[in-house]
């Protein structure tokens, strides 16, 4: 992907966050990714659709071929590379291709920047019409189909009465029958209600349990989602964790069996703790603490201890970083006591914190000789405890704990007892660790190794050093997290050696010109207006 396609995509994910989170659909979202990204990057309409779905070239190609095949036609020679040139505008979509595309994006062609109505004859925006189409004879198929009924509003059913009504149908057809009423056929009507009572049916099976396949999907959705955290802008990953978190709760509304709703438990705990992490690199505290109290009743379902405690440990973050860093240590020694000793994350995650909220106390209080041997103490038990655990929670940045960031928070509590020296060799052992991914762990080394400088009475070099760090990282991960040790900075220098030509250079660095959303949304509103 050249830098060009690079920005583009990244404006629209932008916006596209931004529109789900404010609860806009998807057709007006679209609408905001064309006007922000039109006129910069020749955007054009049927694009701005598939950025607004989130999804890949290849996500639509696969949807159109499952249309067709669900219409009975061969599969469609469409590839990536028709798709791309309809993007790009050059060429343009044939009546069949363009009804499927408008069934894929559930609107008409206008939304899609192309004239007149569709083939099929009907509508695509309402949700539950997505209709296949008699193409060789230009006749529309009023007949009902999976997809038709499968896309429901939620709460929606086949039929609002609980299915009576289908089988009045029925009753009437069979008295019709009974009576020798000639011209009885199945028509729209029959068939409609033959296929809400099969699907109420199947609803009724479903709503017993959930297919193991699915479970496992979930799961290694979930998995995934720990594994993006450190890489993806937090606001993105946020809305695709909770679109996740929110088909897993609807799962969680019917009866299951034990076993599988302790898996959905231990999802929704964890899905929980990673929504709380991202509310802490947000900034907004209140929120993490509600998600974290949401995990910790997912997690009590288990039984669990040790996802017990990884949910503790992680909400002692809360308290270390916007509250008491007394109260952060009282959650970890809480999460040490879960874990025991079974090996888990947990249990080097834990002693970590602790060690990281002791040193906070020794620098606020200055009494750090004691406090600073139980800090060592700490970080000996989590390198003990961390030789315990499996390779794979080793791997794992977020439902695990890895050996870069035992380095890395290591590091962070001899920066905070004033041991520049054996802190900024472990600091820089740790950004060697790191190899392109964990963006926002190395930034906030890169800030710890500047306040080591600063310490040391280099006050360029260490301004140099945070302005490196903010630059290296794109707007989308200038999260609060992130930018809180950038103005500690700031102002540490400032309260120190006042005003200089350096500090106001550093300064400027952290106030980039952002992207007006807001000024997005209302132009895109008017422009629905307007058409």
């Amino acid at each position: 992907m050249s830098g060009r396609q690079h920005r583009e995509t990244e404006i629209a994910r932008q916006v596209r966050a931004r529109g789900l989170a404010a609860g806009r659909g998807l057709a007006l979202i679209a609408d905001e990714i064309h006007i922000a990204c039109g006129p910069k990057f020749g955007t054009t309409k049927i694009k701005a659709h598939r950025l607004s779905n989130g999804i890949a070239l290849a996500d639509v190609i696969e949807q159109v071929r499952a249309l067709f095949e669900r219409d009975g036609k061969s599969v469609p020679g469409i590839g990536e590379t028709l798709l791309s040139a309809y993007e790009s505008g050059l060429k343009k979509p044939g009546p069949e291709y363009l009804h499927y595309l408008c069934s894929v994006y559930r609107v008409e062609p206008a939304a899609l920047g192309y004239e007149g109505p569709c083939i099929c004859g009907h509508g695509h925006g309402m949700p539950g019409t997505v209709r296949g189409c008699d193409f060789e004879e230009g006749i529309p198929d009023t007949s009902p189909n999976v997809r038709e009924l499968w896309i429901q509003p939620d709460g929606g059913s086949p039929s609002a009465d609980g299915g009576e009504e289908d089988e009045n149908v029925l009753r009437r057809t069979l008295l019709k029958l009974l009576a020798g009423t000639g011209g009885v056929t199945l028509n729209d009507q029959v068939l409609g209600a033959v296929e809400n009572i099969r699907r109420h049916m199947d609803e009724t099976m479903a709503s017993a349990s959930v297919s193991p396949a699915m479970l496992d999907q979930w799961e290694q959705t979930t998995t995934g989602f720990g594994r993006q955290y450190m890489n993806t802008p937090p606001l993105r990953l946020l809305c695709d964790v909770l679109l996740e978190y929110s088909t897993v709760r609807k799962a969680m509304e019917r009866r299951q069996p034990v076993d599988v709703q302790e898996r959905l438990c231990r999802m929704t705990a964890q899905l929980s703790g990673l929504c709380g992490m991202i509310m802490i690199d947000l900034g907004d505290h209140r929120m993490a603490r509600s998600f974290f109290r949401t995990g910790r009743t997912a997690a009590d379902e288990t039984g669990d201890r040790a996802l017990r405690a990884w949910v503790t440990a992680r909400e002692a973050l809360v308290p270390l970083y916007y509250g008491d860093p007394r109260e952060a240590l009282t959650l970890a020694k809480k999460s040490r006591d879960m874990a025991g000793q079974t090996p888990c994350a947990a249990r080097t995650m834990a002693p970590v914190v602790e060690a990281r909220a002791l040193a906070m106390m020794a620098g606020s209080t200055g009494a750090k000789k004691d406090v600073v041997d139980q800090a060592k103490r700490a970080l000996t038990r989590a390198r003990s405890a961390f030789a315990q655990m499996s390779s794979n929670d080793q791997e794992d940045p977020a439902f695990g704990y890895t050996e870069r960031q035992l380095y890395f928070y290591q590091g962070d509590v001899l920066v905070k007892l004033g041991q520049t020296l054996e802190a900024d060799l472990i600091l820089e052992q740790a950004l060697g660790k790191y190899s392109g991914e964990d963006l926002l762990d190395q930034t906030l080394i890169r800030f710890d190794r500047a306040q080591c400088r600063l310490i040391e009475g280099e006050v360029e070099e260490a301004l140099d050093m945070g302005r490196s760090a903010i630059e290296a990282i794109e707007r989308d991960y200038r999260t609060e997290l992130v930018m809180r040790p950038a103005y500690d900075l700031l102002k540490a220098v400032q309260a120190k050696y006042g005003e200089s030509p350096a500090l106001a250079s550093y300064r400027e660095c952290l106030l980039p010109a952002q992207l007006d959303m807001s000024e997005v949304a209302t132009i895109a509103e008017q422009d629905r207006q307007q058409t």
